[in-house]
């Protein structure tokens, strides 16, 4: 509402998407309290934004970052949700962020931006939930906070390095880990060679929907294919015959950010659906089209489910081979124990 009053809509849709994002922090937990994750999302946020902008310029940079990024996100998803939840936003943040290289003032301008969102999302939470006196303590914390993150995750390379030099990795974070990498630089790369506009939804939709178990992933990948779909359409036939102001659309905008929160542990296809809808009706107080960016998405959907999907049976497929090859491997040594005495 006020980038729309003082005349500069583009500025408060970047700091409601901040705000509309640390939201979903509420939900999360960190240490028992809902608002270190907006704290925590908030300021990554910042950062992976203005990382994002600045490296959007070279697809090599930005392929490795995202690999980067995505390896450490799936390393953090044994820890707890809060802080799994932060490092999968960040990540996303850094894939949206790219789609609008520039340069470092207007990055930082970006950046800023999207804190301002978050910091008001956590004022209001605070407010909300009568925790000023518990937000006030976290401020104070927050370097205790950096070195406990540094220390833990530290301590989650070194788990992994041990897993790996053992050959056991059935309960690691790292197979999940190297399929996320290698996801994200496969879908980050046809992103940037494609130069598909708002082809950033390509990695970020892999991303979201490989999930560590294939049926997971292949619900994951339905679901959100078929919500986009839907919203994009029915969002798309609204503008086309309503018509709202951009008072309108705020309020539209308000309205399915509230539906998307309601749904978000519910239904992952209403929750894409109502999802979509928000992302059109934001993107339209911009005067971009709003039959235009359901196609840019629901395509960029279907290509990024379907990266992410192809690469999780791929590895199925291979482990099953490693598999029957081990067991090969022991019918013929206990062949061998058999037949021996009677040599």
């Amino acid at each position: 509402m006020v980038g729309i009053a003082i005349g500069h809509p583009a500025g408060g849709m970047i700091a409601a998407g901040g705000a509309m994002t640390a939201g979903f922090g509420a939900k999360q937990s960190i240490d028992n309290s809902p608002l270190l994750p907006i704290i925590f999302v908030s300021f990554g946020m910042a950062f992976c934004t203005f990382i994002g902008v600045v490296a959007g310029h070279n697809s090599w940079v930005l392929t490795v970052l995202a690999t980067l990024f995505g390896f450490g996100y799936g390393m953090m998803s044994r820890r707890a949700a809060g802080y799994s939840w932060v490092g999968q936003q960040c990540v996303v943040t850094l894939l949206v962020a790219s789609a609008f290289p520039s340069s470092p003032e207007q990055a930082a301008q970006r950046s800023a931006l999207i804190f301002a969102g978050g910091i008001i999302q956590l004022l209001f939470s605070a407010f909300l939930f009568k925790a000023f006196g518990e937000l006030g303590g976290h401020v104070r914390a927050l370097a205790s906070y950096v070195r406990s993150e540094e220390l833990a995750l530290r301590r989650t390379y070194l788990t992994a390095v041990l897993s790996l030099r053992h050959r056991q990795m059935r309960n690691s974070a790292l197979p999940y880990a190297c399929r996320l990498a290698a996801v994200l630089a496969i879908s980050t790369e046809i992103y940037h060679q494609l130069h598909f506009e708002s082809g950033y939804w390509i990695p970020m939709t892999a991303l979201l929907v490989l999930r560590p178990g294939i049926a997971d992933t292949a619900s994951r990948a339905i679901a959100r294919t078929v919500g986009t779909l839907a919203g994009g359409v029915l969002s798309s036939v609204f503008l086309v015959y309503v018509h709202p102001s951009p008072y309108g659309l705020a309020v539209l905008v308000v309205l399915f950010t509230w539906l998307s929160y309601g749904v978000n542990n519910v239904n992952y296809g209403l929750f894409s659906l109502f999802l979509t809808s928000y992302i059109v009706f934001l993107l339209s107080l911009n005067h971009i089209p709003g039959a235009e960016i359901a196609h840019r998405r629901f395509v960029c959907t279907m290509v990024g489910g379907a990266i992410a999907l192809s690469v999780r049976l791929f590895v199925i497929r291979l482990r099953n081979k490693q598999d029957q090859e081990s067991i090969q491997v022991l019918l013929q040594k206990g062949s061998v124990a058999t037949t021996e005495p009677a040599r």
